[in-house]
This record gives C-alpha cells, structure tokens and sequence, in this order.
C-alpha cells in the first residue's frame, strides 16, 4: 500500500506533499496517511479536521500523520483527533530524518518547532508531481509583512529564499523527467532573494531559468504582491515568450481604507496602474486575483469599489473569500461585518468574476492557443484558460488548437 496524501490549500503545498510522499516512501512506510493542512481560513482548518475524521472512520488501522500550517499554528487540536499518530510542523515535514524517525520509533505525538527561529529553506528535489504535465518549484518560503487578517507567517515563518543556482538546476532536472511546464511558487514570492548574497529579484531569477533550461517550454509564475514587482519581472515579462502570460495577484480589496486597515501596501490606483503597464507590455496578459469580501468595518460602498476593480483591473480568474477572522491576528479584534453580510458580498462578487470569465471565453472563440494537455481530455491555454477537447487526448503535449466556444467554464476546442 503507497503512501496517501491529502493536500489541502495553496501550490506550496502541493509541491511539499510531493516531496513528503517520497521521503514517508523512502523510509519504508506504507501504511501512512499525510494530511497536508492549511490555515488560511477557518473553512480551511474545518474541512482538514472533517477529512482526518473520516479517514478514521474508513480505515482505523492506517496511521494519520498532520502537518502544515493549521497542524503548525494548532497541533493540540489535531493530535486529539482520532486516529491522528503524530502532528508535525512545516519545519520537520521538510526533512528526511523525521519520516524514518516515524518509522523507527514514532517520535513524539507533537513534533512543532518554533517556525521564526528557521532561517533558511532548502530546495526539497522532486522528479514533478505524480500525473501532472507541469510542476511546482518551491523557490521562497514564509513571509515578513503582517497583514492583519492573515495567519500565516505563524504557519511559515520569516521570508527565506532558495539559492538561484538550485531552482536552476531543479527546474533542468523536471525539464529532463518529461515536465512541459515549471510554476515557481512561495508564500511571497516577489520577495525572493531580499536574504540572498547579492540580494537577486524575481526577475532575475526568472531571467536567469530561462537563459539556462532552453529546453522548457513554459514557465509560470504563482501569485505574486503586485507593487513588489521588480524592473527585471515586467522586462521578462515583455520579452520572454516562454514566461506565461498569467499573472495572480494578492488584491484583497478594491478600497482605500481597507487596505490601509488590512496592512497591504499598495493601494487601489496602484493594483490598476500595474495591470495596465502590465498589460502596455504583454496585451494578452490575463490576470487572476485574491479578494476578500466583508473585512471588518467595510461598507457597502467600500465593497463596492472591490466590486469595480474587476473591470478596472481587467480581471479574469477571482479567488474570493468571505472574511474570517483568525484568532491572534489583528483584524480579528475589529469590528466584524455579520457573516450573512460577508457570504452575500462574497456572491455577488464570485458572479462579477463569473460574468467577466464569460467575457473572456467569449473573446477567445476564432482564437488559436497554445494549449497544454493535462489527463482527462483537458488543457491549459499560455493565459491559464482551461480547454476541453472532443477526443481523448495524451497527457503532456503543446498542441497549437484553434477554439470553437465555450460552456461559461471552459473553453471548447475544435
């Protein structure tokens, strides 16, 4: 029996489940259940301890093994659950010694460290992600800024970079194994290499993959802090026709105010000022974003202006959450917007990203796209638009596909 993994939260994630899967298997276990955690919201951490209930109620006789940032910020929660044999931190998770460790004796029902005193991040190798065509390279971790509403730097602690020649080399490494495609992720990615000799950007660590992988054919970048973005990024982003031409930014409000009382540091004029330089440089850009609905003290005329920054950013893909207060954090011990509220705010505005994905497929439609298929009969356009096709197609080729409509979802391809 292989090692399961249940992954819950970002692309971060993912990429470490991989590497966990493959240090739990190389330290001979095979009866081990991992639950990947994420503390993002409190959605997050209740679906997490629903799934380690039930997978103690399908198979009592398998280990459960939680890790991640809700396991990091709360471990006493988790290890009282049923079934749970060891809570881990996202230090300990990382390292070799702690799966054979677990083999061996079984180590300590909690194993937490003290996240901020970790300095650095090593790069995990993994050969890509079982079944994927493309793969995650974790190059940062953690994050410096403090945005009030946000719990995660409990969860990952201080910003600390990956070494510009190891990302290089682990993204040649999955260029080797077959991978089409490399999306470098991290917590606050854009503030890669600030800890590094030297102090190299984003861009130059994307320039510098580039220059020396020829043979990868699309390079993506994750969600990025928009007013962090560096000279080199936009330049990169012009020139550099394998770079995609997607980008997901941390917006979180379209208002001023709120912003200012989430701690963000950037405000409204300049998330759209950066979407249409971005936009001057690579007129096929299409962009994503986070944003959150019902933040403590905002009014309806403050949602408002998140509502109109969709049309004013150009926005395509939304990730939307109702607001929920983290305990510890600032935004927590604000005066809160009732939940009903904040559940309407956030429908209305997952029907304006509907309407404006609409919009997009629409526009797509006579297009020809580059499209990178995935299993199932599906693809990813350059713009991270997905495509179905109406036959059966093999996993992991660029096929050039002229698009014949769309469902409101996706788009069809001829």
């Amino acid at each position: 029996m292989a090692v399961e993994v249940v992954t819950f939260g970002c692309r971060l994630n993912s990429y470490e489940s991989e590497s966990m899967r493959a240090q739990a298997e190389a330290a001979g276990h095979a009866d081990l259940v991992i639950v990947n955690t994420c503390a993002v919201t409190a959605e997050a951490t209740r679906q997490a301890r629903q799934s380690i209930r039930k997978l103690a109620r399908e198979n009592p006789q398998r280990r459960i093994v939680v890790t991640g940032c809700a396991a990091q910020v709360e471990p006493e929660s988790f290890a009282g659950l049923p079934g749970v044999s060891q809570v881990i931190g996202n230090a300990a998770k990382m390292k070799a010694e702690t799966w054979s460790r677990l083999r061996i004796d079984g180590g300590e029902t909690i194993r937490v460290d003290d996240i901020f005193s970790v300095r650095e991040t090593a790069l995990h190798l993994i050969d890509g992600l079982r079944g994927r065509t493309r793969a995650f390279v974790q190059v940062q971790n953690g994050c410096d800024h403090r945005c009030t509403f946000c719990i995660i730097p409990s969860g990952r602690g201080n910003s600390r970079s990956v070494p510009m020649g190891a990302a290089v080399d682990q993204v040649r490494t999955l260029v080797e194994h077959g991978t089409r495609e490399v999306v470098l992720t991290g917590v606050d990615i854009t503030s890669y290499g600030k800890d590094l000799p030297g102090a190299p950007k984003l861009g130059t660590l994307v320039k510098s993959i580039l220059r020396h992988v020829p043979d990868l054919p699309r390079l993506r970048i994750s969600s990025i802090d928009s007013i962090e973005a560096d000279d080199d990024l936009l330049d990169a982003i012009a020139a550099e026709r394998r770079l995609m031409p997607h980008l997901h930014l941390s917006l979180q409000s379209g208002d001023d105010i709120i912003l200012k009382r989430m701690k963000r540091r950037h405000l409204r004029a300049d998330a759209i000022r950066f979407c249409a330089e971005v936009r001057r440089l690579r007129p096929e850009m299409v962009f994503g974003a986070d944003v959150i609905a019902g933040f403590p003290t905002e009014t309806e005329a403050m949602f408002g202006r998140s509502l109109d920054l969709v049309d004013e950013c150009g926005l395509t893909h939304l990730h939307v959450f109702p607001f929920s207060p983290r305990p510890g954090t600032p935004a927590a011990r604000m005066p809160q917007v009732p939940r009903e509220i904040a559940r309407e705010r956030a429908k209305r505005l997952r029907e304006k990203g509907e309407a404006a994905l609409a919009r997009h497929l629409a526009a797509e439609i006579g297009a020809c796209r580059s499209v990178l298929t995935e299993t199932d009969g599906v693809g990813r356009t350059e713009g991270f638009t997905l495509v179905r096709f109406p036959m059966r197609v093999p996993a992991g080729e660029i096929r050039d596909v002229a698009i014949a409509g769309h469902d409101g979802r996706q788009l069809l391809a001829a």
